[in-house]
Parts: structure tokens; C-alpha cells; sequence
């Protein structure tokens, strides 16, 4: 299932990580999969129910695998 975000709301959402960098749906490897991947550090941040979850300690380091895989 793939992120359905209003697109002015996902022009405004950020990298929480001090590069503030544009956020993208998906990931590199599963463009429909519920997440947001950082356009500068990688960092992968889920989306649970329509709710991004920006936190840097919850995100998935670039190479790491989710912990559901």
C-alpha cells in the first residue's frame, strides 16, 4: 500500500536530522511501501495509518533492514 499524503502536506515535511532535507515516498528498494525516505541521509521513517514518524530514533538507518524483514 502506498503513502497517500496530501501533496502540500508532504512539499512542508522534513528530515528531523539537522539536514532538514525533502522527504520522498517509499524507499530505494519498495517505492509503494508505507515510508518517507530522507533525500539527503537516507533515513527511512514509516507511516503508521496516514501518520508519518518523524523521529530519528525510530527510523531505519540507511542499509539497515526494517525489523519486520
Amino acid at each position: 500500500m502506498a503513502v497517500d499524503l496530501d501533496p502540500q502536506l508532504l512539499d512542508i515535511l522534513a528530515c528531523p536530522s539537522d539536514d532538514h532535507a525533502k522527504l520522498v515516498v517509499g524507499t530505494p528498494a519498495d517505492p509503494d511501501a508505507d515510508a518517507l525516505t530522507c533525500t539527503e541521509c537516507g533515513r527511512q521513517f514509516r507511516v503508521d495509518d496516514g501518520v508519518p514518524v518523524l523521529l530519528l530514533d525510530e527510523a531505519i538507518e540507511p542499509g539497515e533492514q526494517p525489523a519486520d524483514q
